[in-house]
């Protein structure tokens, strides 16, 4: 199971920091990755992150704002996210596929765990 939490309400150019916490006790065996839905569009990819944490990916809209990380000694995983934008605005989720080999999955049916999202809003 994974549940997110952090999403709100701010304002452009402020920063908001999401969290997925999972509740098996192998975690550090699942890459996990971040989506977004915006009303009205299709669920798009967002992060990557790998089991071990070594290996990051990231879409071109999000370089250099979002940054990912995981703490495996605490089955989370984090989205900080800096300089966000209206366009940011969306459903966040986070999905994990157990996998070891560092590879970079960017596509919703790679995935076969998901939590049920959390709301960020940016108003400009």
């Amino acid at each position: 199971q994974l549940v997110e939490s952090g999403g709100g309400l701010v304002q452009t150019g402020d920063s908001l920091r999401l969290s997925c916490a999972g509740s098996r006790r192998d975690f550090d065996v699942y890459a996990m990755a971040w989506f977004r839905q915006a009303s009205g569009k299709e669920r798009e990819f967002v992060s990557f992150i790998s089991a071990s944490g070594r290996t990051t990916y990231y879409t071109d809209s999000v370089k250099g704002r979002f940054t990912t990380s995981r703490d495996n000694d605490k089955n989370t995983m984090s989205l900080q996210m800096n300089s966000l934008k209206p366009e940011d605005t969306a459903v966040y989720y986070c999905a994990a596929v157990a996998d070891l080999s560092g590879t970079v999955y960017t596509q919703e049916y790679e995935y076969n765990r998901w939590g049920q999202g959390t709301q960020v809003t940016v108003s400009s």
